[in-house]
């Protein structure tokens, strides 16, 4: 087949290919060229190094080494020892308007290669690449990934690492020469590695440069790549990551990456993250109630210690704060006082609830609060019932003793009947209750995950994704938050599935700033469950004041994580508060742009959401610590409607403020503050406000402080 170029685009985004060798010849900023011809391409024709080998060689989508391509192969894998070096040549293409199929052979090897490219109207391109085994015999698969290649320019990585209680921290490294590899092995999306990479142009900010931006759409084990070959090309790869022997493909049986998802922007980490908010919330997102109601979860209030009529009287003070959504947690069902039992038998423990768990529910529903239950179905603890039945049902290699995490072992799903018992047992629960929510857990790591014999990561997480699917299909009217010890199982693939993330196990909210703002470069604040929690908090014991605990649980999906009932008059009070402005700005915060504003000392974090119509914005400043100066500077907004005026409101302050109180970092604070809380009108221009700002006030450490900009 004669080779061809092709061009996929979005408003914002052009990809150029060529389809012989399978190659992306650029991807980047829409060029507004009507067409693309050959003479264009042939500006870029490489020649060829004293040093190499005598023809160029073309980085593919499949990134073949029996190319006499010398980088990280995109395949890599054997029959019985042979066909381990495959080229494959283009034999197909399909292509629309926002679509391409390419479908390549090895017929030598006896392979097939397939390589989907979706782009949608936002500016992000979808790449998976299926592999399927044309001959006879067994083809063990070793590794199977998405390549794409970045400008000679690219050389910052931004990458993400973690920890339970501290997840989603900032890795950024310039990379020059050889690569940079992140590996996830604990069987979930995991807290210590997120399928997340970015490359860009040096110093790429929030505000400025050219990003790229890569999601590896997977719940298991995975491994991400930014390499710099020695003739200076780069490119990103992601991919599943297999045990040995786990992918065997028979003849005629395929196997495919999960999908990548990728954007351009040139409007640096904001300019990526727009785009990634759109396609989620346009092409991901499915909301059984699109305002996403306020929640309280009684975890942090009670533990394992239920008792009906406590539980009743929580529910009735979270009503009165504002509260749309109550949920009881882990320690309903049998054997389920502490974390050495009880998982897998899925049956309600009648001696905490001698009355059922319908007299929880119906008061709940009688106070107009949705009511919602915690599982966590795939895990079992050896002291229950299900384990004396079935110890053959965990996901283990026989002989071996697996170390324990929380007192827990693993189910294996990929077993039809542990498939079915949890099917039934949620059928059970889902059938006989007005259940609208569901927090699924996953406490722990897989270790050994094995089955019948063989490596099964891949197929453990395949056979969730099933169960998933299944419940949801049955109960299209329950919403399900993946909670994973918080924020172990966030990407794309699991929100398919899902309706809202638990970011974290730590409600501490210094900690939860970096994480939210990690967050948002890929998720929209919509599906980010961000909680009040009490005070002292309970993971790290650290104060804050309820409106630094408010104003942090404000930009995602707000919920209270305490026990209403034992808190003062004062702190209720509290909650009500943010609870009430929450709901008051959650129209702007869950359908606009999200924003981070680039600021000269990092100790200070200034985010915000612009409205679709740019008739309204809030924004909010966040003191982590000390300031490294003794005045502030200017807020400079630039994402407001050209030419117009804004009025500009104080929505929220720390008290000493306000109050004009002195002994803190401030003698006297900015005029224009002075006259907000004389009553007087403050106005603004956007063009001032985007070019010379707004003086901000000097705050304390771990307090912050809510601006609402709206058009005149």
């Amino acid at each position: 087949m004669s080779s061809q170029l092709i061009r996929l685009q979005s408003k914002e985004t052009d990809l150029i290919l060529r389809t012989e060798p399978a190659e992306i010849l650029y991807f980047g900023k829409r060029l507004a060229l009507a067409e693309i011809t050959e003479a264009d391409v042939m500006s870029i024709e490489r020649g060829v190094a004293n040093g190499s080998l005598d023809v160029d060689i073309p980085l593919t989508l499949a990134a073949e080494n029996g190319r006499g391509y010398f980088g990280v192969s995109g395949v890599e894998g054997h029959r019985n020892g042979y066909d381990w070096a495959p080229v494959f040549i283009t034999k197909n293409i399909t292509k629309t308007d926002r679509t391409l199929v390419l479908e390549m052979e090895d017929n030598i090897a006896k392979l097939g290669f397939k390589a989907e490219i979706e782009a949608d109207e936002n500016g992000v391109f979808k790449f998976r690449h299926t592999l399927t085994n044309l001959a006879e015999g067994t083809f063990t698969v070793n590794r199977l990934a998405v390549t794409l290649p970045v400008p000679e320019y690219a050389d910052e990585v931004l990458s993400f690492y973690g920890r339970w209680c501290r997840e989603l921290q900032e890795n950024r490294l310039s990379l020059k020469h050889g690569a940079f590899t992140q590996e996830n092995r604990h069987g979930r999306t995991s807290h210590e590695y997120a399928p997340n990479l970015i490359l860009g142009t040096p110093h790429f900010r929030q505000q400025q440069g050219e990003v790229w931006g890569f999601h590896l759409a997977w719940s298991g084990n995975h491994r991400i790549r930014a390499d710099v070959l020695i003739d200076g090309r780069r490119f990103a790869q992601l991919e599943n990551l297999y045990f040995p022997g786990e992918i065997q493909l028979k003849q005629g049986e395929s196997h495919c990456t999960p999908w990548v998802y990728a954007v351009y922007s040139d409007e640096g980490l904001n300019g990526m993250s727009r785009q990634f908010h759109h396609h989620v919330r346009q092409h991901i997102l499915r909301f059984v109630h699109p305002m996403r109601p306020v929640h309280l979860n009684i975890w942090e209030g009670v533990t394992f210690d239920h008792h009906p009529k406590h539980i009743i009287a929580m529910a009735e003070k979270s009503a009165e704060m504002g509260v749309e959504r109550f949920i009881i947690d882990d320690g309903w069902f049998i054997g389920r006082n502490n974390d050495f039992g009880g998982l897998g038998d899925w049956y309600l423990d009648e001696e905490k609830y001698p009355n059922g768990l319908n007299e929880v529910i119906n008061a709940v529903k009688k106070l107009g609060m949705q009511f919602g239950i915690w599982v966590e179905l795939e895990m079992i603890n050896k002291p229950t019932k299900l384990y004396q039945a079935h110890p053959d049902w965990l996901l283990q290699l026989e002989g071996y003793e697996q170390p324990e995490e929380r007192h827990q072992y693993v189910l294996d799903l990929t077993k039809q009947e542990v498939f079915d018992y949890l099917l039934a047992r949620m059928d059970w629960l889902l059938g006989n209750h007005a259940i609208d929510y569901i927090k699924w857990d996953h406490n722990r790591r897989l270790v050994q995950p094995g089955s019948r014999g063989r490596a099964a990561a891949v197929a453990q997480t395949q056979a969730a994704y099933r169960l998933f699917d299944e419940l949801q299909k049955r109960y299209p009217n329950v919403e399900i938050e993946s909670c994973s010890s918080g924020g172990a199982r966030i990407d794309y693939e699991i929100l398919k599935r899902s309706q809202r993330f638990w970011s974290s196990d730590n409600n501490d909210a210094y900690t939860r700033q970096q994480i939210h703002r990690s967050m948002s470069y890929f998720y929209p604040p919509e599906v980010m469950g961000a909680h009040i929690g009490g005070s002292p908090c309970q993971t790290t014991h650290r104060r804050f004041s309820i409106d630094y605990r408010g104003l942090t649980a404000l930009f995602g999906h707000m919920g209270v994580e305490l026990d209403p009932v034992k808190e003062s008059e004062e702190e209720r009070v509290g909650f009500a508060k943010y609870i009430a402005l929450h709901k008051q700005l959650r129209p702007l915060l869950h359908s606009g742009d999200v924003f981070r504003l680039d600021y000269h000392d990092d100790k200070t974090l200034i985010h915000g959401v612009v409205a679709k119509d740019k008739s309204q914005a809030v924004v909010q400043v966040s003191q982590l610590d000390m300031p490294d100066y003794k005045q502030m500077g200017q807020l400079r907004l630039p994402y407001l409607a050209t030419e117009e005026t804004y009025q500009v409101k104080v929505l929220a302050i720390p008290d000493y403020i306000c109050e004009g109180k002195a002994g803190h970092l401030m003698k006297v604070f900015p005029q224009w503050l002075r006259d907000c809380f004389d009553g007087k009108s403050v106005t603004i221009r956007s063009e001032w406000l985007a070019n010379v700002g707004l003086t901000i006030p000097v705050l304390d450490p771990q307090s912050a402080m809510l601006l609402e900009f709206r058009k005149l």
